[in-house]
């Protein structure tokens, strides 16, 4: 009975596209709210986690793709920890935001999607989390260039930012940023 369930069909074109792009089926989700009673930033949400597996249910693509809610989840996986179809909601959430940037759609929440690119890029550079280069690289990006100064300095008083970045990772780092480069290429 489980088999028969975890392998029913996708209900629209796009609940196609997310079981075909991370391997998450949505329709096993049988709407028991679980996983909007444990998520932390649901309150934040324009729509919650059950709400947004339901639309992709429904095919409501620009619903979807527009949210915050692809944009606020945490990706903590209480949610998948608490889903009784072991339904990996943050593999959802990851193929939307990927949809998003691949379709040029502006994001729900612009300063997360400038956050996720320019840590990507950081961590393609230097190996791990360059945290000043982040905060330098993001200011420029979201021209909000006074907002969090003074948490800012307070780090840097009591030396929890590095002014220079450890690069012992980044050879391999760029290794695999470059495999991964060329198989992206090859898929296209």
């Amino acid at each position: 009975m489980e088999s028969q369930i975890r392998n029913q069909k996708a209900t629209s074109e796009f609940a196609r596209i997310v079981l075909e792009e991370c391997g998450e089926n949505v329709n096993v989700c049988f709407q028991c709210k679980k996983c909007t009673c444990g998520c932390p930033v649901s309150y934040l949400m324009d729509y919650t986690p059950t709400q947004l597996v339901h639309a992709i249910r429904l095919g409501m693509e620009e619903l979807v793709l527009n949210s915050k809610t692809i944009w606020l989840c945490a990706s903590c996986e209480t949610c998948s920890s608490r889903c009784p179809q072991e339904l990996d909601l943050p593999k959802v959430m990851d193929v939307a935001r990927i949809m998003v940037a691949k379709r040029g759609i502006k994001p729900g929440v612009p300063d997360i999607a400038s956050f996720y690119k320019t840590a990507v890029s950081n961590i393609g550079l230097f190996g791990r989390m360059y945290e000043v280069g982040l905060i330098v690289s993001l200011k420029f990006k979201t021209k909000k260039f006074m907002k969090d100064t003074v948490v800012g300095m307070k780090m840097f008083l009591h030396r929890k930012l590095k002014l220079i970045p450890n690069i012992s990772g980044a050879s391999t780092s760029r290794g695999i940023f470059s495999r991964l480069r060329k198989l992206e290429r090859g898929k296209k």
